[in-house]
This record gives structure tokens, sequence and C-alpha cells, in this order.
């Protein structure tokens, strides 16, 4: 079976979710310096801007997009699908560490963010999209089936 990317035939930007990739792996490794619940609230509400379309009103999304412009980056348009649902695995992520930092589950807390981190890390250092080879791997689950 071939490749089943694009998810969507909708482009966004992709310099500016690896800005923010960016931003969202530095604000964890943050938390897991200082222990700061709200960071995790932050990363949320961020998360959940960016996904119900309000991303103009996303603090990460605004200084992704100031820090594109003060560099001169490229535009880099990429399908929006994937980057959508890494962003849902983004938000299960940071609610599922704030749920075991509330219940000091310490092991399975630095577990989710290792994972977290690993992920967002591939997407700024080698722009590769976990979201979307998860999507391909469920394609293609789904296509053996039939």
């Amino acid at each position: 079976m071939a490749r089943s990317c694009p998810l969507s035939f909708k482009q966004i930007d992709g310099t500016i979710a690896r800005i923010n990739a960016v931003f969202i792996t530095l604000l964890v490794v943050m938390f897991l310096i200082t222990s700061n619940e709200f960071i995790l609230y932050f990363l949320a509400i961020d998360f959940l801007l960016r996904l119900s379309n309000y991303k103009s009103f996303s603090p990460i999304f605004n200084l992704s997009k100031n820090v594109k412009k003060l560099f001169s980056l490229k535009t880099n348009m990429t399908d929006a699908g994937a980057k959508r649902l890494a962003a849902y695995f983004g938000l299960i992520f940071i609610v599922l560490m704030s749920i075991l930092s509330n219940l000091n589950l310490d092991v399975a807390l630095y577990i989710t963010a290792t994972i977290l981190l690993f992920c967002s890390s591939l997407e700024v250092l080698f722009n590769y999209c976990v979201g979307c080879e998860i999507y391909h791997i469920y394609k293609k689950l789904n296509y053996e089936r039939s």
C-alpha cells in the first residue's frame, strides 16, 4: 500500500509547527525541572486553542509566528491533518502528565514526558512527524484487514 499522507488537503506552515515544537519541548523540560504544574495547564490550554481553531489566541502560535518573522525563516507548507493529529497526541500527553503529576506517579510521569520530548524533538531536529507515521500504520493495518 502506498503511503497515506496527506491526511487532509489543507496546508499549514510547517516552519511554524516546528517552532511550536521547540517551545513545547522547552516548556516540558522546564516543567520537569521545576515541577510547576501551571506549565502543563498553560500547554493544555494552548493545545486546546490551536485544536479548536482559535489559534490566533494561542500564545505559542503567536510567539512562533513572530520568531519566524524575526529570523526571516522560509515558509514550508505541509499537510495540516498530520500536524493536527500530532497536536491531539500532544494534548493527550500533556493531560496525562498533569494527572500523573497530581497523583505523584513520578516514574509514569517521566516515561510520558520522555515520549513527548522524543516526539517533539524529532519534529524540531528532523522535521519528522510521528502523527503522520502513526496514521500511516493505522491505514496499513486497516488495508490489510479488508
